[in-house]
């Protein structure tokens, strides 16, 4: 995949409606420090234009990215930031499942865990989420570049059978940094705007 152009289209906040997009959408998932807005700028090839912030939980909206006006990538709201109340919780987690439930156009969600850890409850309900909705979550290991080599395989595994029937679920570890993972992200991009084609 070359991408050519991008730009933020629509911006949904709790109480905004979902935009009827008529290209297709694949929509990035993960707790607030995962590294999310990282892997959209890395897939992007921009610096910046997903805000990263040392501040966890910046992202409070679903952000649509229109990529070469071929493809939606959406950026969900980080869960399981601490210092949320339980009531901004609760919302931005209903947004988040409206949006699974009623995108017509999502095609794939990846799931960002980090690989040093072993993944934690919201993880795994956000995984059962997806699951439900009838997609078959890709796990995005990030912070590759923070582990030594020698204990990626392990991870990996660990990735794998935390979470309830995941054991057949695709894990592609990603780097931030060395741009690991970028192109197998690509090729599963291109696969989905073939079968657009089809």
């Amino acid at each position: 995949m070359v991408i050519k152009n991008v730009g933020l289209e629509t911006v949904c906040g709790i109480t905004s409606k979902l935009p009827d997009n008529k290209l297709p959408e694949v929509a990035f998932a993960g707790k607030s420090n995962v590294g999310k807005s990282s892997l959209i700028n890395v897939l992007m090839n921009r610096k910046a234009l997903a805000r990263t912030s040392s501040q966890p939980g910046k992202t409070q909206t679903i952000n649509f990215y229109n990529i070469n006006d071929a493809i939606y990538f959406v950026d969900l709201p980080g869960y399981g930031y601490a210092k949320a109340n339980e009531n901004v919780k609760a919302k931005w987690g209903k947004m988040v499942e409206d949006y699974l439930h009623k995108s017509k156009k999502l095609r794939k969600v990846f799931l960002l865990v980090d690989i040093r850890h072993t993944p934690t409850e919201n993880d795994k309900i956000m995984f059962d989420w997806i699951m439900r909705n009838g997609y078959e979550p890709i796990l995005i290991a990030t912070k590759l570049d923070k582990i030594k080599r020698s204990q990626v395989q392990k991870q990996m595994k660990l990735l794998k059978t935390s979470f309830h029937g995941g054991e057949k679920t695709k894990v592609i570890p990603f780097s931030a940094q060395t741009k690991q993972g970028r192109d197998e992200i690509y090729e599963i991009l291109d696969e989905i705007l073939q079968g657009e084609e089809m």
